[in-house]
């Protein structure tokens, strides 16, 4: 003991950041190729306890300026080490609502373990942020511990979110908490939008995300499913029953590569194959009546987290090949670096830097084989990364029983086309300023179907900023303002 210590002082806590980073166990290759079931297993309590150890407690903490809902890292982390699993889901459900969701899919290493000082100098690995935020909720679920957080006195002021993706959800639950009446309206037959029929039950459970939606549910947010607005109701008619309304669409509908043979049977877009799998059941057909037909032979046609999720789905029905063709190379991918490990270790192949220009048939109209051409990079584009010239004289043929083009997508146009007012921009994404506000007075929009294809986080993050912004409003509508 130093001298002069007293030494019924508690012992002060020393981080440890030099011992090994906990990532967690997940599936072997050869064990998940052959089923759905998330590949990640996440940490246990003791991998958990140690993680948290790691970390510095910085009072300047850049991991949560990194953050884009802005979670108080430090704060939740020094919870979970502590074994108070109540105070860390409470701490970080005070900026986001879908801890489990994010711990899973949020590309982590670009945002807060980017930031992690353990990152600066390459002496340590950076503390597993998300896979402790996931722990958390977890961990917290599994043992009950699910307290909603407080809801403000009610305003009698009401919101309708259009869509019930990330954007969407985020701003129903912040709304919600300052007191104000929510109700969600979602196309489809089950809640959560991209979450639910983009993300393959691999990287994430549907019951992941139905946990999540019933926090909010519980808080007292209204969801009503197949309501198509815009044809079942249009947000004119909507805007007679609420003060406000918020637009979280996202991106859905597909972009395709303009090539010929592109209408052959066993094209798909990225869209509809994930949606038949993760949505539909596809992957249980007989069980389900959603036959997708993969055949032996896939073609995988993009760089992104989509295309990953298409090649590692499709790989799942057991063709004996999956192919991702990509126009650039590995280090231009968009997809996380996690994502394109896996589909490597998994055995999908990679045919870089080259672009497919022609499908061809079988002479009865379904796909044969995609005529492409080999690609080198140029100088680099508006985005950063080299452009893609086309090689002459290198064009080759990849056999193909079915092929999925997953290189982006656009907002659907329903409400736009249906909304007069609303200002459409390139790609048909609405025009929304800094807090989400759109050129039609009383509607907000933000994630997708703004920024034209973009992660979960930044679309909570426009959430969180619409959400504020929408408050204001609704305070100004409650003081006898007219919208």
């Amino acid at each position: 003991m130093e001298q002069g210590a007293n030494k019924d002082e508690p012992k002060k806590f020393k981080p440890q950041p030099a011992l090994p980073r906990s990532d967690g166990a997940e599936q072997t290759p050869l064990e998940r190729v052959q089923n759905f079931d998330e590949v990640a297993r996440g940490l246990n309590r003791e991998e958990a306890a140690r993680e948290a150890g790691r970390c510095l407690q910085c009072r300047n903490a850049q991991c949560v300026a990194a953050c884009p809902v802005n979670i108080d890292i430090p704060a939740f982390i020094e919870r979970v080490r502590e074994g108070d699993l109540a105070g860390a889901r409470a701490k970080i459900l005070e900026s986001n609502l879908l801890p489990a969701i994010c711990g899973r899919v949020c590309p982590q290493e670009t945002y807060c373990e980017h930031a992690c000082i353990l990152n600066k100098g390459g002496k340590f690995k950076p503390v597993a942020i998300g896979r402790l935020e996931r722990f958390t909720a977890d961990e917290a679920r599994a043992q009950g511990l699910q307290a909603s957080p407080p809801i403000a006195k009610e305003t009698g002021r009401k919101v309708a979110c259009i869509g019930s993706g990330p954007s969407s959800l985020t701003v129903a639950a912040e709304l919600r908490r300052l007191g104000h009446e929510v109700t969600v309206y979602e196309a489809l037959h089950e809640f959560g939008g991209v979450l639910m029929y983009g993300i393959p039950t691999f990287r994430l459970p549907r019951e992941v995300v139905r946990a999540e939606i019933d926090t909010l549910k519980k808080m007292g947010v209204r969801f009503y499913a197949d309501v198509l607005v815009g044809r079942t109701v249009t947000v004119a008619e909507l805007m007679e029953f609420y003060d406000l309304v918020y637009v979280g669409t996202g991106a859905g509908l597909p972009a395709m590569m303009d090539v010929e043979g592109e209408n052959l049977v066993g094209v798909y877009s990225a869209n509809e194959f994930l949606t038949r799998v993760n949505l539909m059941h596809a992957d249980q057909f007989p069980r389900y009546d959603t036959p997708v037909f993969v055949g032996r032979r896939v073609l995988v046609v993009g760089g992104g987290n989509s295309a990953m999720d298409a090649a590692r789905g499709a790989l799942r029905l057991r063709p004996e090949s999956v192919t991702v063709v990509y126009r650039r190379s590995r280090a231009e991918m968009p997809a996380r670096a996690e994502e394109i490990e896996h589909a490597m270790q998994e055995g999908v192949r990679f045919e870089f830097l080259s672009a497919p220009v022609a499908l061809e048939g079988d002479g009865k109209g379904r796909l044969k084989s995609a005529r492409c051409v080999r690609m080198r990079l140029g100088e680099p584009d508006k985005s950063g990364r080299r452009r893609p010239e086309p090689i002459e004289g290198s064009e080759y043929s990849l056999e193909a029983d079915s092929l999925i083009v997953a290189i982006g997508q656009s907002p659907n146009p329903i409400i736009q086309q249906t909304t007069p007012g609303l200002t459409t921009l390139k790609w048909g994404t609405l025009q929304a300023d800094e807090r989400g506000k759109t050129s039609k007075d009383g509607v907000y929009a933000g994630g997708d179907v703004v920024r034209g294809g973009a992660t979960v986080l930044l679309a909570m993050r426009d959430g969180k900023v619409a959400a504020a912004a929408m408050n204001v409003d609704l305070d100004a509508l409650a003081g006898g303002k007219k919208r």
